[in-house]
Formats: C-alpha cells, sequence, structure tokens
C-alpha cells in the first residue's frame, strides 16, 4: 500500500529536487530485459535533457523513441534504530528525496535542439560559465555535435516522494530531532531543515 503521507504534489517541490541532484537512473528495456543507467542530467521547460555516445546499449534500446522510467534520489541523514531508544533493530530508517518520472525519450536530431538540451546541461553543471555557447554552427562544435547523442524524456508522470519523519507523533519526532542535532554529522542540517520543511505529525 502506497505510504499517501509521503506523496507530495508541489511541482516547485518536484523541480527543486530536480535542479538539486546531478544524476539520475534511466530504466528501459533492452534485449528483452529490464535495464537501468546513471545519466547526468538537465530538467527545462518541462523535460529532462542527458547526452551520451551515439551508439551502445543505451542507444539501442531507446532507439528513436521508448517508453522509460527515471529515478532521481537525494539522501539525507541514516537514522539508527536507537535513537529511538529501543533495543530493536526496525526503527532504522533512511531519510530522502525522489522523484518518479515516467513517459516517452526521444534522441533529438535536429540541431538547435540538441544544442538547447547540451546547453541547459552546461547550465547546471557548470553555471559559472566559461565556455563558448554552444551552436553547431560554431566549429569548435560541429564534430562534438554530430559525435554526441542528445536526449529528452517527455514525461507523463511525475511524483515526488519526501521521507522526513512526517509520521511521527509529536514525541518521538521531537525527540529525534534532538537526537540529530547533538550528532550534527554529514546531512543532519539539511536533515533538520527537510523535516520542518515537510512536518507533518501523527495524531498518535
Amino acid at each position: 500500500m502506497r505510504r499517501s503521507e509521503f506523496e507530495v504534489t508541489d511541482p516547485q517541490a518536484i523541480e527543486s529536487v530536480l535542479s538539486e541532484c546531478e544524476y539520475g537512473v534511466l530504466s528501459l528495456m533492452s534485449r528483452d530485459e529490464p535495464y537501468g543507467v546513471a545519466v547526468n542530467f538537465a530538467y527545462r521547460e518541462g523535460a529532462v535533457y542527458f547526452h551520451g555516445s551515439i551508439e551502445g546499449r543505451k542507444v539501442e534500446a531507446i532507439g528513436e523513441r521508448a517508453k522509460v522510467a527515471f529515478l532521481v534520489v537525494k539522501p539525507y541523514a541514516y537514522i539508527p534504530s536507537y535513537f529511538s531508544d529501543t533495543s530493536a533493530a526496525y526503527p532504522a530508517t533512511q531519510f530522502f528525496t525522489s522523484v518518479h518520472i515516467s513517459g516517452e525519450a526521444i534522441r533529438l536530431r535536429d540541431e538547435r535542439e540538441k544544442a538547447f538540451g547540451l546547453t541547459a546541461l552546461m547550465e547546471k553543471m557548470q553555471p559559472e560559465g566559461k565556455y563558448d555557447a554552444i551552436d553547431a554552427a560554431n566549429p569548435i562544435y560541429t564534430k562534438m555535435m554530430e559525435l554526441t547523442g542528445v536526449y529528452k524524456i517527455v514525461p507523463n508522470v511525475m511524483s515526488l516522494k519526501v521521507k522526513a519523519g512526517q509520521n511521527l507523533p509529536k514525541e518521538r519526532y521531537d525527540t529525534l530531532i534532538k537526537h540529530i542535532e547533538e550528532r550534527n554529522g554529514f546531512a543532519d542540517s539539511a536533515t533538520i531543515q527537510l523535516m520542518q520543511q515537510f512536518e507533518k505529525q501523527a495524531d498518535v
């Protein structure tokens, strides 16, 4: 059964996760079996853009157009079982946000579309700039554009899942916040901010 308290429908929250994460896992069918591959990506104007070689298993699986799933995960703090003041292992968990997209991956052929997708990737990965604008008419990019495959995923469904203690009773939620603050480890400050952003405690 789906846990509705973890589902978030705010488009801005979805776009925020997509802008913060550098890579996602592309899932498709290849040679009659599931196939997943990690890709750097950029989200721009309602579509996901990624690039790669013009040959290989991924290219073969996508062809000109293919149904795909795309998953992006941003991990937050690991929550050990003893933060719940118990000797049992089951309270241990990992907090995270994730975006799941299902749709179609399309191989781009138009040079302007390819340049748009590659520019989106560069602006995300190298926001400081310091490169010539990507244009197939520029001789420094002509060969590169020919040898680079550029794809976009057109989403049919996008969903965001946030696991950040929203289902916890207030007393347990407050105790958990205290433990995380005291630990003050990697991602702990960001985890507390996430918890407070999506605070929605259980009634019991």
